[in-house]
């Protein structure tokens, strides 16, 4: 993945970068102070239960918005935003299997697909930053590391399957306030799902995540773990429907909602 970060002022602007099809990176970073989100698009048969399903798993799929069938905007997350062009780089998916990464999806568009946007841990990343908590994957300038856990998700309708979670490696000390920081950003993940001892949640290998890039969990830190917008990626595997489109992982829509609206009291 390209790890070199374009610079935006708006969400609106990044989004007009990314439809101009010159990058394909992961959007840490870009347009501070704006909304992210997670990507999964759906057929309309499967959409009823795809809502269902983030109502009841609200850690991991905290919905932020979605889409009439066929239309490919989404007026309530942004001005002049076409879902189809809008991110740096998307996953198509036929059966269970990834099957191509495209920057566009407009020729994979279709009628009765519904989109559905998901909170990101990019947006409590800059009131973690902001309480002087250091992330590691940032200062490196790489994408946050992910993984699929034993953790199971509650199904809805066909949908079901293991959360998936990021981490971050903290300081005891940084962790405490990180859970204190990310429990008011309760649209965007809230506070972690565990900390330390990842083979707890089914992690074997905290060097090789399934997602994103690996980072140094040092002496004297624990890694901290959130439930991550992957989490539809790994339920399409399990369940393989016939078509969807996601967003690849640390590629995502940038909406024009303020993060700090996001937080609260």
């Amino acid at each position: 993945m390209d790890h070199q970060t374009i610079q935006a002022k708006t969400g609106l602007e990044a989004r007009r970068r990314f439809r101009e099809n010159d990058y394909r990176g992961q959007t840490s970073g870009v347009a501070p102070g704006y909304v992210q989100g997670n990507l999964a698009i759906l057929p309309a048969d499967l959409a009823a239960d795809f809502h269902r399903f983030c109502h009841l798993n609200p850690k991991p799929c905290p919905l932020l918005g979605s889409s009439d069938p066929g239309d490919p905007h989404i007026p309530a997350l942004g001005a002049d935003l076409d879902i189809r062009a809008d991110l740096p780089l998307y996953r198509i998916w036929r059966n269970g299997e990834m099957v191509e990464e495209v920057p566009d999806i407009t020729t994979h568009w279709r009628d009765d697909l519904v989109a559905f946007v998901l909170g990101c841990s990019f947006s409590f990343e800059e009131a973690l930053i902001d309480n002087g908590i250091p992330l590691r994957h940032i200062e490196n300038g790489t994408n946050v590391p992910m993984w699929r856990t034993s953790i199971q998700t509650a199904p809805a309708g066909p949908f079901r399957g293991p959360m998936v979670v990021s981490m971050r490696p903290m300081k005891p000390a940084d962790a405490i306030r990180a859970i204190q920081v990310t429990t008011r950003f309760s649209a965007v993940h809230g506070a972690p799902v565990h900390i330390g001892l990842p083979e707890e949640i089914g992690i074997a290998d905290i060097t090789k995540p399934d997602y994103g890039d690996a980072v140094e969990v040092k002496p004297g830190e624990l890694p901290v773990f959130w439930a991550c917008g992957v989490t539809p990626q790994a339920v399409i595997v399990e369940i393989k429907p016939e078509f969807c489109i996601t967003h690849a992982p640390g590629s995502m829509l940038v909406t024009d909602l303020k993060n700090s609206h996001l937080a609260t009291l």
